[in-house]
């Protein structure tokens, strides 16, 4: 199953289509995309029973203004230095317990976005983000994935000045920039994945002349923290709620990690893949 966010009302997508959720289920469930999550189960069984493409009332995917699939959650967790050859480029040991931080919530944005630069340091971060369906406390790393309502894709913008500035250093406050959060463009179950521990995560740097740089190209199987562990591990501190959303790290080629280093600047567009999910971009100014 993939869901997604159309002109702040929730579908589900199927090919080159997407259906609204709140007229094909006769107002079952509601059209708010947030709403959702805490009944996620019951949702599923739904949306199994639906032919999307084949439904009287399906419509183009093509030009549909699609927002952030979780577009309120009530928490938004990163977990940093989770692929060991990222821990490396930023001088940093690899981590005995995951790293954890958080995005505040007011920097979620969609999958395609314009982000206003607040610094000269900002950096990129492709990752993997999971969204929580059920979720609960004390979740056993066995039934970890009961809890899950799928992944999407995320890029956790940082200006890395803001961030390293002060002892401790401001990490929550470097990341939580209006725009700071992109997700999207879809959710997607992990029954969809041939293999949902081994997906293929890339970003590419689009300059203003047009020419592309890969700059980062991984893979989520050298996560040192997989998935059902860092759900497994957070629940039993964190009550995972419906909707949350956690960003599990990112795979080495961020620009502090360059010599010399690099950054976005104005004009630039970023462009963030995951295998079997989508792409992201988003545009800077000034």
């Amino acid at each position: 199953m993939r869901i997604a966010t159309s002109a702040g009302r929730l579908v589900l997508v199927e090919g080159d289509h997407i259906l609204d959720v709140e007229s094909a289920s006769g107002s079952r469930f509601a059209a708010d995309p947030a709403l959702v999550f805490a009944r996620w189960n019951e949702f599923g069984d739904w949306a199994a029973s639906v032919d999307v493409s084949g439904h009287p009332d399906a419509a183009p995917l093509g030009g549909a203004e699609l927002g952030a699939p979780s577009p309120r959650p009530r928490q938004v967790i990163g977990v940093g230095l989770n692929y060991a050859d990222h821990a490396a480029e930023s001088g940093l040991p690899i981590p005995e317990h995951p790293v954890v931080f958080t995005k505040f919530a007011s920097s979620v944005s969609g999958p395609s976005t314009e982000v206003r630069l607040p610094g000269d340091t900002v950096d990129w971060e492709a990752e993997l983000v999971v969204v929580i369906g059920t979720g609960g406390r004390h979740i056993p790393i066995e039934s970890a994935r009961e809890s899950i309502a799928g992944y999407t894709v995320g890029q956790d913008l940082s200006e890395r000045t803001v961030q390293w500035q002060g002892q401790p250093a401001q990490f929550s406050m470097g990341k939580s920039f209006e725009g700071f959060a992109p997700t999207g463009p879809v959710i997607v179950t992990l029954d969809e994945f041939a293999d949902p521990d081994k997906l293929a995560i890339s970003t590419t740097i689009v300059s203003p002349d047009g020419t592309e740089t890969v700059v980062q190209q991984g893979s989520t199987d050298q996560l040192i923290f997989a998935v059902d562990d860092l759900v497994s591990r957070l629940s039993d501190i964190i009550e995972l709620l419906p909707g949350d959303i956690i960003f599990t790290g990112t795979p080495p080629g961020v620009g502090a990690g360059m010599d010399p280093k690099r950054f976005l600047v104005a004009g630039e567009m970023l462009v963030t893949s995951i295998e079997g999910i989508g792409t992201i971009t988003q545009r800077f100014v000034d």
